[in-house]
């Protein structure tokens, strides 16, 4: 039986649509999905995420990425489902979201920095700095790999000459996440365009930021 009912559909639907909406997934690009125990829930192989049909997503095995024998349709998974099971597989607990755009500036800072630092306090979001996997084919296990290993102790990465994935507790949430990401990404790639060294947060200020976050009940993506 599986373990996401109508209303997990329906929210990670509604998470695709918004994601569309966005402009962070030129054509078919970008995926989403969700986790519930060893298994979970991902948008469709060359879906158009602004019209998904909650029927069409696929039931997919953590395990070995097999398809659920209870999925009727002829969508098949995304052919990144091997880099959302990695990114589950680094994933902290109560990660079980994740959300893999193209989006612009992401994508840009990726070919240019081995890093996304610290240059305003949403950063914190992520964990602190968000790393950049190094460049692998789409859909490969190598790439996976390299996507998981940037993941360790952060919720977001970027992926070299790709794009960005980030995870949150639910869809909603990494959507916000996603958003947050690009934004971050867009104020280092324009502090760099002026061609000046942009000045940036350290440990302590970070770890400062934590301490406000939980003193006041703070949500930088809710």
């Amino acid at each position: 039986m599986s373990p996401f009912d109508d209303n997990d559909r329906r929210a990670l639907a509604d998470a695709a649509r918004t994601i569309d909406a966005s402009g962070m997934v030129p054509g078919a690009a970008g995926n989403l999905s969700i986790r519930r125990g060893d298994r979970m829930l991902i948008t469709p192989r060359g879906a158009d995420l602004g019209a998904i049909d909650p029927l069409d997503l696929v039931d997919v095995s953590l395990a070995d990425g097999s398809t659920s024998p209870a999925h009727d349709r002829d969508s098949r998974a995304s052919s990144e489902s091997a880099l959302h099971r990695a990114v589950y597989a680094a994933a902290g607990e109560g990660q079980d979201a994740v959300v893999h755009t193209h989006a612009h500036y992401a994508t840009v800072v990726g070919t240019l920095v081995d890093e996304l630092p610290p240059i305003h306090y949403a950063i914190a979001a992520f964990g602190g700095a968000v790393r950049v996997a190094p460049y692998e084919t789409f859909g490969t296990p190598a790439l996976a790999d390299a996507v998981g290993a940037a993941l360790q102790d952060r919720t977001a990465a970027l992926m070299s000459n790709h794009g960005a994935v980030v995870t949150g507790r639910d869809p909603r949430q990494a959507v916000a996440k996603a958003i947050t990401l690009e934004w971050v990404a867009s104020v280092y790639y324009h502090a760099i365009a002026a061609g000046r060294e942009p000045r940036l947060l350290d440990a302590d200020d970070l770890a400062a930021v934590v301490e406000q976050i939980k003193a006041i009940d703070y949500k930088i993506a809710a």
